[in-house]
């Protein structure tokens, strides 16, 4: 499995982040690839939001990829 880059990592958050925003904001459900989120999800959301989010910041520090042992 190839790891995970920096850009991806920042990419996937930018799509989480805007996930919550359409959820708590306007009440909205909201996709992503094939999983359809609404305000019932909101938890799940703001998790992957901080699993993303250290990612970016694991990424930055060491750069180059992290292998993920299973697919967020």
């Amino acid at each position: 499995m190839a790891g995970i880059t920096l850009a991806q990592a920042e990419a996937r958050r930018a799509d989480w982040l805007a996930a919550d925003e359409a959820i708590s904001d306007r009440g909205q459900s909201y996709t992503i690839g094939d999983r359809r989120l609404d305000r019932a999800n909101l938890a799940e959301v703001r998790e992957a939001i901080r699993f993303w989010h250290d990612m970016v910041i694991r990424l930055s520090r060491g750069g180059g990829r992290v292998r993920l042992a299973t697919p967020v």
